[in-house]
């Protein structure tokens, strides 16, 4: 059985949980300083109940709460505690694995009792971060990721043999990953309507009507996942992903999202002594539909910044539309052993010490403790 813990309006949940004032109303985080001229990274319950959400221009949630609570966002604190909850859920001792910087997924196996497992660790992250996350268990990935979606916050759903189906039949289609879009109204127009009608289709007609795309879309439904207990230790791939609640048009918002993905991929390459030759983009939305594009370099990396910059290349040479981003992803992948090596280039020489100098710090003060000064430009001014 696979967990997939999701934690609850997350930006937002971190903002109230430093500020005691803004318990319990509408809040949104905003890219940058200008409050009326950004958009809402992220809103907290009390402004989704009001219709506002992530990826909306603030000027428009503005207009339906004018009383509505605006902090800037801080991307170095939301890196912090997600990286400290990732810590806290791998000392549990089960093979787990990020899904994106919200959440996470381990394989708990056929634990006797899953929920006893599941309420403690909502409890842990209640106690120790202030903040909520909901749970769900399913037999796959797929399943759980949609099991965690039913009751937020603070909820919790596990979906067996004996009640996968009775739940199957109330939830949308379109609340299943990878089913929005123009995917969805495909389906839509084939007469699927729930999430049980596209789980019982057979696997010959799912890739008779979406080719390998359906054939996958199939196998994830289906499977019993386990996770490799080897995974973190020897992975044939680092990546990180997010997806927003809504379609995001701005280009620096995006380039913003791209940093911060790389700065945690690239910590996870660092922590485990690896470099990467090649890199992969992920964007997908409604319009743009899944745009994916890999490079490789002649030199390996694992510095944070460098897989930044081959991100916004690989964007920038293939130029696709960015009128309607749904969500993104950085993958490294073709990894070998970091091998120092002493540079005949001064400047990377010490771009190579500063990195090793940061990640002393941070492992002995605390995660972010020094963080990227872009952090600071984006949220101010660069949008």
């Amino acid at each position: 059985m696979i967990m997939h813990i999701d934690m609850d309006a997350f930006f937002a949940s971190i903002e109230q949980s430093v500020n005691p004032y803004l318990k319990g109303k509408p809040l949104v985080v905003g890219a940058r300083a200008n409050k009326m001229h950004t958009v809402v990274c992220a809103a907290s319950y009390e402004a989704k109940a009001l219709g506002i959400e992530s990826g909306m221009p603030t000027s428009e949630a503005f207009r339906i709460c004018p009383e509505l609570n605006f902090v800037v966002a801080d991307q170095d604190k939301y890196l912090w505690t997600s990286e400290h909850i990732f810590g806290l859920l791998k000392g549990l001792g089960f093979p787990i694995r990020y899904a994106s910087i919200d959440e996470f997924q381990m394989d708990i196996g056929n634990l006797v009792d899953p929920t006893g497992l599941a309420r403690g660790i909502q409890h842990q992250i209640q106690q120790l971060f202030k903040i909520t996350a909901s749970v769900g268990i399913a037999k796959n990935w797929l399943l759980a990721k949609l099991a965690s979606k039913i009751n937020k916050p603070n909820g919790l759903v596990i979906l067996t043999e004996e009640n996968l189906k009775d739940i199957l039949c109330t939830i949308p289609l379109n609340k299943l990953c990878g089913t929005a879009g123009k995917r969805g109204d495909f389906l839509l127009s084939e007469g699927l309507r729930s999430c049980l009608d596209l789980y019982q289709m057979p696997l010959s007609w799912l890739k008779l009507k979406l080719g390998k795309v359906g054939q996958e879309l199939y196998f994830n439904l289906h499977a019993n996942e386990h996770f490799q207990e080897a995974e973190e230790q020897n992975p044939k791939s680092i990546g990180h992903s997010y997806t927003f609640a809504r379609i995001v048009q701005n280009r620096y918002f995006i380039q913003a999202w791209l940093r911060l993905l790389s700065e945690m991929v690239g910590r996870r390459l660092r922590a485990l002594n690896l470099e990467a030759r090649s890199q992969s983009l992920i964007l997908w939305g409604p319009e743009i539909g899944n745009f994916s594009c890999q490079k490789t370099f002649s030199q390996a990396t694992n510095d944070s910044f460098e897989i930044y910059r081959r991100a916004v290349k690989i964007m920038l040479q293939k130029k696709p539309r960015l009128s309607g981003v749904r969500g993104l992803g950085v993958t490294c992948f073709g990894l070998v052993k970091s091998n120092y090596y002493y540079s005949l280039f001064y400047e990377l020489r010490k771009r190579e010490a500063l990195t090793r100098t940061i990640d002393k710090i941070n492992s002995t003060f605390g995660e972010n403790t020094i963080y990227p000064a872009i952090y600071c430009l984006i949220s101010k001014n660069n949008y």
